[in-house]
């Protein structure tokens, strides 16, 4: 088949449309409080056979298609998390992606097998299909509702890290070689899988970060795409030697995304920019994919039931067990239960089954698609009330700044851009009240459009964009002084402070 330039027109044109009503129906969504989704994969079912009859069937493109978008969805969320906030919850995270997922699968493969009448390879699709929680769904919903940071770094590493043990079972069971080797020679596959994306994923995400701190670049903008195409590559690394690809790509996005590296603020923009983009894509392409008028009543009881089991049994049931490696209050592990999320992940996971051609797979697609529509709308929206009721949420949003970084070569020193965001207790702090290390200095405050030069009294304000020049050895210093001062005020770790670090 070819591809004239009257066919490009015709798909940029539509691909235009859809990709800016997708973007305005991202406000919508975000003020009933539900994932976006729900509206992307119902623009892909008006687009589809029931609406304006684009035909769509091809399960191994969008198998393909699928797992590239999930590449760059795991990479925004690992350059975009906070490896301060999480670190303290990634026990619980690991455990609820390994043992919480495990769990999870065998509960929900026996009831759909002795309640719902599935045979044993269904059965254990639905589970393990089901069984991962959304990064799309987790990072765009829990971002946006106030949570003490060991509840949302527990979510955000498990919904990171659940997706690599989940595609490795849905392709051994896909393929018939789980029942062919037995369940030790699959458990050894995973955790060799596992541990050798982990690794892989380190390996290039500390590499790279020492190229691109030694990296003096021509533009801004080639940062933020060798960042991406690091991640891309730690995912394709893995998947060329046989390792878990979804493992490696959100670790080295992980040690990226914290890493000292020039333009940490523009690689986050633009790497939430093409998230968006992938996110868009892929729930509109699923939607395209599913055939409404396969959907039955037993569809919907088979999908009700099954999201009953895992929402009020396998799920509680997991993060019990995984509560054991991390204690944490019960309204805490309860409020987790509750938050995790479906969104297209369980989906993209069928059309693995669809493409290896397994029997009933269209019915388990048509199943998991149902049963991720129906939970969504009823755990989305209701995140921020069970939040308030299980009185875990925050009362404000965290107090913290932004700040960029670029390198100035020629003397060994970084230039950053500090701005004072509006809950920041860095306002009323006086420029020789912030203390930074020797040889770092506030050279420029930019106020309401308008530059002037500080003076050792000068009082910094909400908004007001700060040029800081640090020396690279203290460079990190005077990061943390900033911060600590933007989370404590001017006397923040004051008394702590070494006097050789004093200003």
């Amino acid at each position: 088949m070819t591809f004239d330039a009257h066919q490009l027109d015709v798909f940029l044109l539509v691909g235009s449309a859809v990709a800016l009503l997708a973007i305005l129906a991202v406000r919508a969504s975000s003020r009933a409080g539900l994932p976006s989704l729900l509206i992307y994969l119902l623009m892909g079912v008006l687009l589809g056979e029931a609406g304006l009859g684009i035909d769509f069937e091809d399960a191994e493109a969008a198998h393909a298609l699928g797992f590239a978008a999930l590449v760059v969805i795991l990479a925004e969320g690992g350059l975009t998390t906070n490896w301060r906030e999480i670190r303290p919850a990634m026990r619980l995270g690991v455990a609820l992606s390994t043992l919480g997922v495990a769990v999870s699968v065998g509960v929900v493969a026996c009831a759909a097998h002795y309640l719902l009448g599935l045979d044993w390879q269904l059965a254990v699709l639905l589970g393990a299909a089901t069984s991962a929680t959304d990064a799309a769904a987790v990072f765009s919903v829990l971002r946006a509702v106030p949570l003490p940071s060991r509840l949302t770094g527990a979510l955000e590493a498990e919904s990171g890290l659940n997706d690599a043990p989940v595609v490795v079972l849905v392709v051994l069971v896909s393929t018939g070689a789980a029942a062919e080797d037995g369940p030790l020679a699959m458990l050894a596959l995973i955790v060799f899988e596992l541990l050798a994306g982990v690794a892989i994923g380190l390996a290039v995400g500390f590499g790279g970060a020492w190229v691109m701190r030694r990296a003096a670049l021509p533009s801004s903008g080639l940062y933020p795409i060798a960042v991406v195409c690091l991640t891309v590559l730690a995912y394709a690394t893995g998947a060329a030697v046989h390792a878990s690809g979804f493992a490696a790509v959100y670790v080295a996005a992980l040690v990226l995304g914290n890493a000292e590296l020039p333009h940490r603020a523009a690689t986050r923009s633009f790497s939430e920019g093409v998230a968006w983009i992938a996110q868009i894509g892929l729930f509109v392409m699923l939607g395209l994919l599913l055939s409404p008028g396969r959907i039955g009543w037993d569809v919907v009881g088979i999908a009700f039931a099954s999201g009953l089991v895992l929402t009020f049994v396998a799920r509680p049931l997991s993060v019990a067990l995984c509560g054991l490696v991390q204690p944490m209050p019960v309204r805490e592990l309860a409020f987790i239960s509750w938050a995790g999320l479906r969104g297209a992940v369980p989906i993209v996971f069928t059309t693995i089954p669809l493409a290896e051609g397994v029997d009933g797979a269209d019915r388990l697609f048509d199943i998991v698609f149902v049963l991720v529509v129906i939970y969504t709308l009823v755990t989305g929206p209701t995140l921020p009330l069970v939040a308030r009721l299980l009185r875990v949420a925050r009362r404000s949003e965290p107090r913290d700044l932004d700040l960029e970084a670029a390198p100035l070569e020629r003397i060994a020193a970084d230039l950053l851009q500090v701005t004072i965001s509006p809950r920041s207790l860095m306002h009323g702090v006086e420029v020789g009240e912030l203390r930074l290390p020797k040889g770092a200095s506030v050279s420029m405050v930019i106020r309401d459009g308008e530059t002037l030069v500080p003076e050792h009294r000068t009082v910094l304000r909400r908004g007001d964009d700060l040029l800081v020049v640090t020396p690279r050895r203290v460079r990190e210093r005077t990061e943390q002084r900033l911060r600590s001062v933007s989370l404590g005020g001017r006397l923040a770790q004051w008394l702590d402070d070494p006097p050789d670090e004093r200003d």
